[in-house]
């Protein structure tokens, strides 16, 4: 994958095995998406399910999960030690390889947004995502949990979601969710040779940040009933600054002044190969130690240099497999070309936008890196995020055509021997042709304003890259052209005249008058 993101939610569920295997099905039921590592915890009542995918495949996999919890769990039968909000409780996603934090934000934005619209769950934005500074910390929007939460929404401005609905109030069984993005987040959690739940959160206190302890370190005291055990359970949220050897020092020495062992500790989904050397070094005191005499760290950078090698243009090595653009395009061409209808032309112009607005976003990035043109750099800025929220949805809309497509067609195949079974067919044709019809509208829609930004950046970004603006111009106009035949096509088959002519009347709104479209 050229792109990685990770992405961990949190599920208040951690007793039914079959709840959350069936949570984790969803998550995986679209491409590019792969799972790395799943946690179930009966005393926490929770699980966390670690996932890797695609910038264009994390978020829509993460709201597929949203969904499958929303059915499943019912908070208000809902006990355990760790607290929540939500049945789906947090949702962060996290940068790894080929994105940037802000791009992480944007999917963010864009989950928060969607779970509220499909599912009707209210979100909050945490972390990096955070519109407000006191939303940086997940703690200051889960205070009261869902049951204080659920009440004090209602009367308390402060307490609103930042999608929901109005008046302010939360889903009545799978409470709000809350989406974020950050940095590598190490959850640890250290068990205490006894069950005084007392003793864990004092030594809590002292070592998290918000009380003057370890910068990055969250902590909190935990009773685990079915261990016997009282736990310091943490969220190290940048390990470079607080190292897991440094926090488990800590505790461990609290302990011992409180006349209690360290029965030991664990790690919750998945920590990076860097956390553990630090932590190797620190006890083994290893000198003069860095990173490249780890056989694995070793391999990686020779690895990535023939990478490098071959992208440059060089021979590869005759071992190395590589990817070129024609293959990661043939298979969607591939699937255009085949005998069936779907895939056509609607996916087709979706793709075209799709890669009006990559275009832009390339230019857009190009420009920013030039420090002669920072006076622009405002101008661009405010172009780029919506060039990738529209690319993003552009890249929905390809198979979301296909699949309104084939919605027409399971109409079409209902029966019609009888009078009632006619009168249903109808029925569901209307709404599959209508469904068939909004769907290039929006893509129609959506590459409007693709071409409006194109347009925009045109005066404020590197004249190098004016060729590319004019293909992303030229692929605009193409895929819009296509996304309008589409709609009035499916229009000629609408029996209702009168929903017709709004969308002409979209049509019309929306129409670019530079915007070549066939006559009406």
């Amino acid at each position: 994958m050229q792109t990685i993101v990770e992405c961990v939610p949190n599920f208040s569920e951690g007793r039914d095995a079959g709840k959350v295997h069936a949570i984790i099905q969803a998550l995986l039921s679209g491409p590019d998406v792969y799972l790395l590592d799943q946690e179930m915890d009966a005393d926490h009542n929770r699980s966390v399910v670690t996932l890797v995918g695609t910038r264009e495949a994390v978020g829509e996999a993460a709201l597929r999960g949203i969904g499958k919890a929303t059915e499943l769990i019912d908070l208000n039968h809902h006990q355990g030690a760790h607290p929540r909000l939500g049945a789906t409780d947090v949702v962060p996603f996290v940068p790894v390889r080929g994105v940037t934090l802000e791009d992480c934000v944007r999917i963010a934005e864009w989950v928060a947004e969607h779970a509220w619209k499909r599912y009707r769950i209210p979100t909050y934005l945490y972390e990096t995502a955070a519109r407000t500074p006191e939303r940086r910390n997940l703690e200051n929007i889960r205070r009261g949990q869902f049951e204080g939460v659920r009440d004090e929404v209602k009367s308390n401005p402060e307490r609103r979601p930042d999608f929901g609905p109005e008046p302010p109030a939360l889903h009545p069984s799978a409470g709000a969710t809350v989406v974020g993005a950050r940095k590598f987040l190490i959850a640890y959690n250290i068990n205490l040779a006894t069950p005084d739940t007392s003793i864990a959160k004092s030594i809590a206190k002292k070592i998290r940040a918000s009380s003057g302890g370890f910068p990055c370190v969250k902590a909190m005291g935990v009773d685990l009933k079915a261990q016997n055990l009282a736990q310091v359970s943490m969220n190290l949220t940048d390990f470079e600054t607080t190292s897991i050897g440094t926090v488990f020092d800590a505790v461990a020495r609290e302990a011992a002044e409180a006349g209690v062992e360290v029965k030991g500790s664990e790690i919750v989904g998945l920590i990076p190969r860097a956390a553990l050397e630090d932590a190797a070094v620190h006890y083994l005191k290893i000198e003069t130690f860095q990173p490249g005499l780890i056989l694995e760290n070793r391999l990686d950078t020779v690895l990535s240099r023939q990478a490098n090698t071959v992208g440059a243009g060089l021979k590869p090595a005759a071992t190395a497999t590589t990817r070129t653009l024609a293959s990661m395009a043939e298979e969607f061409v591939n699937a255009v070309a085949a005998d069936t209808p779907a895939p056509g032309g609607g996916s087709v112009s979706a793709l075209a936008g799709a890669l009006a607005a990559a275009l832009g976003i390339m230019v857009c990035r190009l420009t920013l890196r030039k420090k002669s043109f920072a006076d622009h750099y405002g101008a661009i800025n405010q172009a780029l995020e919506p060039l990738e929220r529209l690319r993003a949805r552009l890249m929905e809309l390809i198979d979301r055509d296909a699949e309104s497509y084939n919605g027409v067609l399971r109409a079409m195949r209902l029966p019609k021997s009888t009078e009632a079974e006619q009168a249903a067919r109808r029925e569901a044709m209307e709404a599959a042709n209508k469904s068939a019809t909004l769907v290039p509208l929006e893509t129609a829609e959506s590459i409007a304003e693709v071409r409006r930004l194109i347009v925009s950046i045109q005066p404020v970004t590197m004249p190098q890259a004016a060729s590319d603006l004019k293909v992303a111009r030229a692929m605009a106009d193409a895929g819009r052209a296509g996304a309008v035949e589409n709609v009035r096509t499916n229009l000629e088959s609408i029996q209702d005249r009168e929903w017709a002519s709004e969308v002409e009347s979209r049509l019309r709104s929306q129409r670019d008058a530079q915007t070549p479209v066939a006559p009406a």
